[in-house]
Parts: structure tokens; C-alpha cells; sequence
């Protein structure tokens, strides 16, 4: 069954879409093809290598081209001085097309960036890619998400990992890799010591494969970043994950298990490495359901760590109760700068604690709270923070059902000179006329206005209200040059 968030049907917008390559010397052309598609196809494929010689960065996605177009193409890949970035995502690649390659990146030393994502090479085709990549000097960044990888593959992309010394980059997102191809890139993992990003979201890993990964991770000193969102490794995984990164020897910067189904015991774990850890700069916990409880772990563990600057905490059954726990902790604290809490319910009074912080304190810069619940009294404390805060730029309030009374209290606040707020986000939030009208009026009376994106999209004001924002927008244009784009 496909994992979801995996293309089960890839869009092709080229003009080229459907068109059957045919240009291998000696081919017969297909029946069913006549000459003028022939001439087309020849045409279409010369242009595209041409490209490939002319360009450092080249971008053949969804073109179509499929292997025989592929076995023309990486011939212009071979000694070529100039690609550096070259993708063929989403081109009906199959094993047999990655071929095509042999011979060819074994002598490019200038190709750093490889795309074959979106491609149905499976794991033949992988393990055919790192045979011909063992001798490769130049691919820093492999990108082969949604590829049907499997283990076989993954067990191939370990062997590539062991003597390949060039790879910074890997990613690998949305295929089949389960237990066992978790645990061959583990045992890689013990070996290389160049690899920077590991990229693994939406694949099989459970339990048992974050397990296997963090034996990997203790010997390795190279890794930065971590990606695991979408391999429900639950409580267990967690644990059994953050236990092998406090024993990393290297500096881990980024972790993400968003959407692993960890519960508050699970935060609990990932709340010690956090209270422990000197690397960190981004945490994501995005879409598990740690509540308040797991909530409150986090912010005990905030109170001892000065590294990171970003924490998505979104999607977790948040209420008041965590978001009171984590206000205070925001208070003395200058590192973080970007705080998610979007679609967690925590109501106008977690608003109220999170406002009565930030009003004056924190270096928040970044401020989710989308799908809260905040409501028209939630709006009225983040307006007032909003009086008074020099940090927050970017600020997202969608679908809290602020209404008319909510964005004119928010409007209020906008006739202040705040120097800080760039982008306001009120998109879903049944705002009519009068909230409009109120924005609108806000605009034009603070001609030092520093928003330059106001979103506004699918709310319930008329054509009035949208003229009103459209004419405000045109008045702070002509009186100070500034450029507000409103989106409706």
C-alpha cells in the first residue's frame, strides 16, 4: 500500500507529454509514430542536451524523456565542464535508463547535484546507480525520493556509503525502506564519516529501525542533519533514538520525527537529549500527540538549553495548560526565534499567556498559531503583544475564527509603528466587511506601515471590502513607495 504523501501519479505539463523518444542510432521508429514526431523528438532531445552543456544548473524534470532519451541525454553528462546541478525527476526512468550512466559519471567530476526522484528505478536501478557511483568523485547531494526503493536498495546505497567519500548529501523520502534497510544504513553509518544530511521521511522504519539507526548514529561524527518524519517510530523509537544521539560523538542540528505517533513518554525522552544537547538548532515534533503533558517536558528542558533557535511543536493536542508552560520559558530566553504551535487548541488563554510574554520579552521572530482556536479574545491579546513587541516579523493566525471583532481589534494595532511585523497571515477566519474596512483604514493610516504581506484569503467579505484593502494598498504605494502585497 503507498505511503502517504507518495505521488502515486506524477503531472506532466511539458509540451513534450505522452511523446515516444525514439533516437538511438539503428532504431527502427515505432509504427505508430511518423516522421514529424521523429523530427519533433530529435528536435526536443538535441535542445535539452544542449542545455546540459550550457547551464550549471539544468532542471529536465517531467519532461518524459524515459530511457531512450536518457541514454541520450548522459551523453552529454560525460567530461562535461559545466552541469553542476542537473535534475531528471519524474521522467518514467527505469532501471534500464539509469544504464546510461555507466561510463559517463565515472568520468564527470564537475556534476554535484544528481535528482532522479519521482523516477520507478526500484531497487535494481538504485543498486545499478551505486555501482557506477562507487568511482565517482564529484556527486555531493543524490536526491532519489519516491523511487520504489526498498531494503535491497537501501542495502545498496549502505555499500555505496562505506567507500564513497564525496556524498554530503542524501535523500530518500517516501519509499519502502523498512527494518531491515534501516539497519544496512546504520552499519554504513559506523563507516562513513562525510555524510551531512540523511533524509528518510515517509518510509517503513517503526520501532525496531530508529533502534538499529541509533546504534549507527553512536560511532558516527559527521552527521548535521537527521530527517525522520512520517516512520511511526512511537514512544519506543524515540526513546531508543534520542538515547543513541546523546552518545553521538558529532553535532547533530537538526532532528526531525514529526508525525512518529509519540505520546507525552515520548517527549519525555526526546526532552532529556534536548536538556543534555550543546548542538541543536531545530527540533521537530510536528503532528504526534504529546499533549500538555508532553508539552510541559519540553519546556523544562527549554529552561536548560541555549541552542535552539527553532521548535515545531504543531499538531500536538496542545491546550492552555502547555502553552502557559511553554510561555514562560520564552521569557529569558534570546535563542529562539521561530515557534510553531499551529493546530494545537489552546484556546484565547494560551493566546493570552503566550501575548503576555512576548510583549515584552523573547526573540521570537517567527510566531505560528494557526487552527488554534484563539478566537476574537485570543486576537484581542495578540493585538495588544503586537503594540508593543520590536521582534516578531512573521505571524500566522489562520482559521481561528476571528471575524469582524477579532481583525478590528488586530487593525487597531496595525495604526501603531511596528517596525518589526512584515507578513500577517488571517487567512480562514470569516472576517466580513468591517474587518476589512478596519484593515484597510489601519494601512492608510500608518503610512510607516512595515507589512509587506497580508494574506486574506478565503474569508466572507464582498467586493467592497476587497476593494477597500486593494485601495489602501495603492494609497501606501503613493505616499511612501512601499509595496504591501495583499492576497485574497
Amino acid at each position: 500500500m503507498p505511503k502517504q504523501g507518495t505521488p502515486s501519479k506524477i503531472e506532466n505539463k511539458s509540451p513534450t507529454q505522452g511523446m515516444k523518444w525514439s533516437f538511438a542510432a539503428g532504431t527502427n521508429l515505432l509504427s505508430n509514430l511518423n516522421a514529424k514526431i521523429e523530427r519533433q523528438s530529435k528536435l526536443k532531445i538535441n535542445e535539452f542536451a544542449k542545455e546540459l552543456r550550457s547551464f550549471s544548473s539544468v532542471d529536465m524534470s517531467g519532461r518524459n524523456f524515459g530511457d531512450e532519451g536518457l541514454f541520450f541525454l548522459a551523453e552529454s553528462l560525460g567530461y562535461n565542464q559545466t552541469a553542476e546541478e542537473v535534475s531528471f525527476a519524474a521522467n518514467g526512468i527505469t532501471a534500464a535508463g539509469i544504464k546510461a550512466f555507466d561510463g559517463v559519471l565515472q568520468s564527470n567530476i564537475v556534476l554535484k547535484t544528481l535528482d532522479l526522484s519521482g523516477n520507478p528505478i526500484g531497487d535494481e536501478g538504485v543498486k545499478s546507480l551505486c555501482d557506477i557511483l562507487v568511482n565517482n568523485t564529484g556527486i555531493q547531494k543524490l536526491l532519489l525520493n519516491s523511487t520504489d526503493l526498498g531494503d535491497e536498495g537501501a542495502k545498496g546505497i549502505a555499500e555505496l556509503l562505506k567507500k564513497n567519500s564525496t556524498l554530503r548529501i542524501l535523500e530518500l523520502n517516501n519509499n519502502m525502506i523498512d527494518y531491515s534497510g534501516f539497519t544496512s544504513l546504520a552499519g554504513a553509518l559506523l563507516e562513513n564519516n562525510t555524510i551531512r544530511n540523511l533524509h528518510l521521511n515517509n518510509n517503513y522504519g517503526g520501532a525496531l529501525g530508529a533502534n538499529a539507526l541509533a546504534k549507527g548514529l553512536e560511532g558516527n561524527k559527521s552527521l548535521r542533519e537527521l530527517h525522520l518524519h512520517g516512520n511511526s517510530i512511537g514512544d519506543e523509537g524515540a526513546h531508543a533514538l534520542t538515547s543513541g544521539l546523546s552518545s553521538h560523538k558529532g553535532k547533530l542540528a537538526l532532528l526531525d520525527i514529526g508525525n512518529n505517533s509519540i505520546s507525552s513518554k515520548g517527549a519525555f525522552h526526546a526532552a532529556e537529549y534536548v536538556k543534555k544537547n550543546k548542538s541543536l538548532l531545530w527540533l521537530n515534533l510536528y503532528m504526534n500527540d504529546i499533549g500538555d503533558e508532553g508539552a510541559e517536558k519540553i519546556a523544562e528542558a527549554l529552561k536548560e538549553n541555549r541552542t535552539l533557535t527553532t521548535i515545531d511543536l504543531g499538531g500536538n493536542n496542545i491546550r492552555a495548560k502547555g502553552a502557559a508552560a511553554i510561555s514562560p520559558v520564552l521569557k529569558d530566553n534570546s535563542v529562539i526565534t521561530t515557534l510553531e504551535l499551529g493546530y494545537n487548541p489552546i484556546g484565547p488563554d494560551g493566546a493570552q499567556a503566550l501575548a503576555e510574554v512576548l510583549k515584552f520579552h523573547g526573540n521570537v521572530k517567527t510566531l505560528k498559531l494557526g487552527w488554534c482556536q484563539i478566537g476574537a479574545k485570543g486576537a484581542e491579546s495578540v493585538a495588544d503583544m503586537l503594540r508593543y513587541n520590536t521582534t516578531i516579523s512573521i505571524l500566522d493566525l489562520r482559521a481561528n475564527g476571528l471575524r469582524d471583532e477579532g481583525a478590528v481589534c488586530l487593525a487597531r494595532s496595525l495604526k501603531v509603528v511596528n517596525e518589526a511585523l512584515t507578513s500577517l497571515d488571517l487567512g480562514f477566519n470569516e472576517i466580513r466587511d468591517d474587518g476589512a474596512f478596519a484593515i484597510a483604514q489601519a494601512l492608510k493610516t500608518n503610512e510607516d506601515v512595515a507589512v509587506t504581506a497580508l494574506n486574506l484569503a478565503s474569508n466572507l467579505f464582498t467586493k467592497f471590502g476587497q476593494s477597500a484593502l486593494t485601495d489602501a494598498r495603492d494609497h501606501v504605494f503613493e505616499m511612501s513607495e512601499k509595496e504591501i502585497n495583499i492576497f485574497f
